[in-house]
């Protein structure tokens, strides 16, 4: 009998962290060590927010360095991790009703490369990406996370990355630590309560939350990834906390694996 991988939300944050060492790079290259290796990784990454459902579907999916302003090193950064066409026309074959797209043009965005060069720096693990349809309601994201459960037990691992709090307007710049906000504490502590009770609902339904939700979530791009790990997990699995921190104020860097391992 194959082992059910776990499923796992990065919250990513600062490009940098690619190429950083501290608290939260040590947290993902700590679980890459205790991890079994999957066959390959299906990843769903904020930076790949469009209209439309998409798969990565090239053999050697480049490396996008999908930002603006930050030191030559970083652009000069490469993750050759292989594509894997046959996950992708296995995922498409999931989705069933739900129109998806193989492409050939994409790549590995920053929300998944700066993860995964610290879970498997040696970049040999099959990537694909799945990207989050902008046109869709919450729930969507949700239902898509059910239907990839099996998955789980082929051998896939499936992540999300993005954040639980994702301000900038917010966000302290210029490199100095700042104090984080009161209201992305308390959005990020109703998140903990409700995952640990297994009630997602008020997660899918996230504006009900109030206006600590709406500050913390302008935007839904890097909250969504949540949704399709949440999709695709059983509620009573048992939730680990493996990084924690707010970042510059505004930037909830919570990581969280969902599953034994």
């Amino acid at each position: 009998m194959s082992i059910r991988m776990p499923t796992i939300f990065f919250g990513h944050g600062n490009p940098m962290n690619a190429i950083s060492k501290n608290d939260y790079t040590k947290a993902w290259s700590d679980l890459g060590k205790k991890l079994p290796k999957p066959k390959a990784i299906l990843s769903i990454s904020a930076h790949w927010y469009v209209p439309g459902v998409f798969l990565t579907s090239m053999t050697e999916p480049r490396t996008i360095h999908d930002f603006g302003g930050f030191p030559e090193e970083l652009y000069q950064f490469e993750y050759p991790a292989p594509g894997d066409p046959k996950l992708a026309r296995r995922v498409k074959q999931i989705l069933t009703s739900i129109p998806a797209n193989l492409d050939t043009a994409w790549g590995l965005d920053h929300g998944t490369w700066s993860v995964l060069s610290h879970v498997f720096p040696k970049a040999d693990v099959p990537v694909v990406q799945l990207s989050i349809d902008e046109c869709k309601p919450a729930s969507f994201h949700y239902e898509i996370g059910r239907k990839l459960v099996p998955l789980r037990d082929e051998g896939i691992l499936v992540i999300g990355s993005g954040n639980l709090v994702h301000n900038l307007h917010a966000y302290s710049w210029g490199g100095h630590q700042s104090k984080p906000y009161d209201w992305a504490v308390r959005f990020e502590e109703t998140v903990r309560k409700l995952i640990l009770a297994g009630d997602h609902g008020p997660l899918i339904d996230y504006k009900s939350l109030g206006q600590d939700a709406l500050l913390s979530i302008p935007t839904p791009d890097h909250y969504l990834p949540l949704l399709y790990v949440l999709g695709g997990c059983e509620k009573k699995e048992p939730v680990e906390f493996l990084a924690e921190g707010i970042d510059g104020g505004s930037v909830s860097m919570l990581t969280m694996n969902f599953g034994e391992y």
